[in-house]
């Protein structure tokens, strides 16, 4: 009898009970029934599909709200699931109850299951894939790799969503052991976040660059390494590097140890920039543009030249715009025009089969009722003011609503904003007809993602031929404005960004909807980690590469960091920052988080970017702005007045910083502690 089980036993954190895993008859049904898995080639297959299948549903990155309500942070809402609040049992839940942070320690925690769930299975997997003889040297290697970075991401899943987790021994535990002796303590957020980079630099060096149409969606090196970029960058990020507020000191193991350092470590900083170095190194990804389109056929209107500038006018990119269409460039990686295949940007997605809350479906509650849609999911006024005007400059009363907010006194804009409407669709290209000018001469990025008062739906699958290219108004008693079911936009303000110009929800099947990849890590967020981490720079420092080949001088370096900002703005048609925002570090980092608020809007990103910069407490605590939805059209000017959304909720409790860990968890592992603000089983 083997002293230690070959597989992982996750005592505590999945659905097993303890007595099952500890039961000595099991284990050798188990082992038996492993050696006949692992020696028939398609079971092999499916052990290693099941690892994979973990990765859906709630473990997903970006989906519908509910799998991942985090998509849905101080920029994007859910009208729907007002009243119908059972969060508690995996169902739906309101976005206030969601950001009142009143759901309790039962809700929305599949993730934690399937997590630990698929831990276990590809550990497993890793383990036992040797005996099997059917595959080549060289495949199981790279099955090996595959299994590896599976099982690290999703402990960078958990560490993202929960904070500190235990870390669960690689050869699992003594059999022979009580209940209480193999429970496991959570390991602090630095040890977590080291493990899960050094997992991805074992799995890097056996995954290959690049994937065949087939396996387009497993894992290649480059997943590997920006996983590894992120799990050092959150690292030191404020709210785990240097962090000895309240919150912190009451973050701790079952022994009173601090799982957040209180110490602050700049050198944090210079690894996650040499981490998003080594996935630029690869020189696999780039920034998806599309070419100038000079005919204008509706759904693909001919393209809009950003206004000029001296030199970005004139060069091709990534050096300026001369040779792209900012717009179409922006808006085709998200609406299934482009798929993982064509798409070099894309670093890692599970496709488009994510589980039942797709990215079709945040779409569906997008679209508006001309279009069969259930026009829920809104966007805020703080997400309109963050887009820039064409020629980069900021908004007219840009969050001049936040007037009152000391912290805001740097991105508060005290022009009156624009009053006026347009009287045709020519004189504010793409606008068309009757559209408040606060929307004309934006950048592009805000016409493929914001569906404003006014904006045009393409809806070319629609059956009738009316409703194919429609201006979409929302004001009181137009259709698609204030009513007195859910099916309204509580801002009076849209989504467009997903939509694809053939989308639409008739039958009420789907059908018609386009299927879309699912953008898990892209290559712009790995630049924009890139400056910011050095932006947080006071020094140099070398650090090696991911494979030791070559070591890097990481510095404040401005021309370094305008690698990171410069390509993102070329291909959003917008100039990029002036030599003295580089300069100042200040400066910079505010227009480094406006600039991932607006790129990454949508993306699941802003909500854990928000808690890392300990940011949430301001951002999410503001009110939430709209137009006056109560208007009709008659009272156009009143409409399109910024007024608070009194039933959006907004605040933020230090206990939101983290996910709460169920009871169940907690009676099952008597060493894992609880996040702050939350209760025990108890």
């Amino acid at each position: 009898m083997k002293k230690y089980i070959l597989l992982i036993i996750i005592i505590g954190f999945g659905t097993t009970s303890c007595s099952d895993y500890l039961d000595s008859e099991y284990i050798f049904k188990d082992r038996e029934s492993l050696e006949k898995i692992f020696t028939d080639y398609d079971k092999t297959e499916q052990w290693l599909a099941r690892a994979y299948s973990f990765l859906t549903g709630q473990c997903c990155d970006v989906g519908s709200k509910r799998n991942t309500p985090f998509v849905f942070d101080d920029c994007m809402y859910y009208g729907d699931d007002d009243v119908t609040i059972d969060a508690s049992k995996g169902g739906n839940m309101s976005y206030n109850k969601f950001h009142e942070g009143g759901y309790d320690e039962g809700a929305f925690q599949d993730t934690w299951d399937r997590c630990y769930n698929g831990i276990r299975q590809a550990t497993i997997f890793m383990q036992n894939v040797d005996m099997n003889d059917k595959y080549k040297p060289e495949e199981i290697v790279d099955l090996k790799a595959q299994a590896r970075f599976v099982r690290a991401y999703f402990y960078w899943i958990l560490l993202r969503k929960y904070g500190p987790i235990p870390l669960v021994p690689e050869n699992g535990f003594n059999y022979n052991d009580s209940y209480d002796d193999v429970a496991t303590p959570r390991s602090s957020y630095d040890v977590c976040a080291n493990y899960i980079a050094s997992e991805m630099v074992i799995a890097a060096k056996d995954l290959p660059l690049t994937r065949e149409q087939l396996s387009i969606n497993r894992p290649t090196r480059g997943a590997a390494l920006a996983t590894r970029a992120l799990a050092l960058l959150y690292a030191a990020s404020p709210l785990t590097n240097g962090n000895n507020d309240e919150y912190a000191q009451q973050l701790l193991d079952d022994k009173g140890n601090r799982l957040l350092s209180p110490e602050y470590d700049e050198s944090k900083w210079a690894k996650a920039a040499a981490a998003c170095k080594d996935v630029m190194e690869l020189n696999v990804y780039k920034l998806y543009t599309t070419g100038i389109n000079t005919v204008n056929t509706g759904a693909f209107p001919a393209t809009i030249a950003p206004p000029h500038h001296d030199v970005y006018s004139n060069e091709d990119f990534p050096n300026g715009w001369a040779n792209i269409d900012p717009y179409e460039s922006y808006r085709a990686l998200f609406n299934g025009t482009v798929s993982s295949v064509d798409n070099p940007e894309l670093i890692f997605t599970r496709g488009q089969n994510i589980g039942g809350e797709r990215i079709k479906d945040m779409v569906i509650h997008q679209l508006p009722s001309v279009a069969k849609g259930w026009n829920t999911h809104g966007m805020t006024q703080k997400q309109v003011d963050a887009y820039y005007m064409n020629t980069g400059d900021d908004c007219p009363g840009m969050n001049s609503q936040y007037a009152g907010y000391q912290a805001y006194k740097d991105r508060v804009d005290n022009r009156p904003r624009p009053v006026g409407y347009t009287s045709n669709a020519q004189d504010y290209k793409p606008l068309s007809a009757n559209v408040s000018l606060q929307y004309a001469n934006r950048e592009p990025r805000f016409y493929a993602s914001v569906a404003f008062n006014g904006a045009r739906w393409y809806l070319g699958n629609e059956s009738q031929q009316a409703n194919q290219n429609k201006q979409v108004f929302y004001y009181r008693g137009g259709g698609n404005g204030y009513s007195n079911n859910m099916f309204w936009l509580r801002t009076g303000i849209g989504v467009m960004k997903y939509v694809n110009p053939s989308d639409t929800y008739e039958n009420s099947d789907g059908a018609k909807i386009i299927d879309k990849d699912e953008p898990a890590i892209r290559y712009a967020d790995i630049l924009l980690m890139y400056a910011e981490a050095l932006n947080e720079l006071t020094t140099s420092y070398e650090v090696s590469s991911w494979d030791g080949i070559k070591a890097y001088t990481i510095n404040r370096d401005p021309e370094e960091m305008r690698k990171g900002i410069k390509p993102v703005r070329m291909r959003a048609g917008v100039p990029d920052y002036d030599t003295p925002i580089y300069d100042n570090p200040a400066k910079f980092r505010i227009k480094l988080k406006r600039e991932r608020q607006i790129e990454l809007f949508a993306e699941g990103k802003r909500y854990y970017d928000l808690r890392r910069w300990k940011d949430a407490e301001l951002e999410e605590s503001v009110p939430v702005y709209g137009c006056y939805t109560f208007m009709t059209e008659s009272q156009k000017d009143l409409f399109h007045t910024p007024v608070p959304i009194s039933n959006l909720s907004a605040t933020f409790s230090s206990k939101m910083y983290f996910w709460p860990i169920k009871h169940d968890e907690l009676k099952r592992n008597k060493r894992l502690t609880q996040n702050p603000g939350w209760t025990y089983n108890d």
